[in-house]
Formats: C-alpha cells, structure tokens, sequence
C-alpha cells in the first residue's frame, strides 16, 4: 500500500513539473514623463517556459483609461508573445494602473503587471 501511495505522489509531481508556465520579461513599465497627446501604447513580453501550451483566458485593467490587446492563440512551450498595453494619455497627471492577466499557469493563474508614468501638459 505504501508503494501504491509513494507512486502516486511521485506521478503527481510529475505531472505539476510538466506543465504550461507564464513568465514576463517585465512587470512593469515606466512611461517617465510623456507630453498629453503622446503615444500611450507600450508592450509586455509574455513567454511560457513550460511545455504544454499556456492560454491567456483574459487581461483585466484597472480602470477604462487602460485598454489591453492580446492575440487568443495559445502560446506553445518554449515560445512568446505580446500584450499591448494602451493608456490614455489625454489625461494629465501621474499614474500607476495595473493589468491582471490570467493565464491556465498552474502555479501563477493570476499575474498582475504595472504601468506607471506621468503625463505633461
């Protein structure tokens, strides 16, 4: 019975190991100072180091004044791709916005990434 046991536990590991993971290449971008007006877009690497495929389910801003745009496709192991992360940049003042991301990532179902900058008159 042990054994039974032990190899269960064992193939479960197994299994959490092999697995889709979400990774960034940052989790927060600094915008600095922008004049109104200016391009508010910017963009996250998102890379999954596992090896089966990670799905982005949904990018959830903080609040209307962030629009993300993601491509649906599953990322497959070992590959990348691009969230696009636009602000509203006809508002003037500091800003710090985060975007949650939620992904089929096991261990980091939900990840949340910063904007943050300030924008001039």
């Amino acid at each position: 019975m042990k054994k039974i046991l032990a190899g269960m536990l064992l193939l479960g590991g197994v299994a959490v190991m092999s697995a889709q993971s979400i990774s960034f290449d940052k989790t927060t971008i600094d915008y600095g100072k922008i004049k109104k007006g200016a391009d508010g877009h910017r963009f996250f690497t998102v890379m999954n180091k596992g090896d089966k495929p990670l799905i982005i389910s949904k990018v959830k801003p903080a609040c209307g004044c962030t629009t993300p745009e993601w491509d649906k496709a599953p990322i497959m192991p070992g590959k990348s791709a691009k969230i696009k992360v636009g602000y509203n940049t006809a508002i003037v003042s500091m800003f710090k916005k985060s975007i949650e991301v939620y992904s089929n990532d096991p261990e980091h179902g939900r990840s949340v990434l910063w904007i943050q900058g300030e924008v001039q008159n």
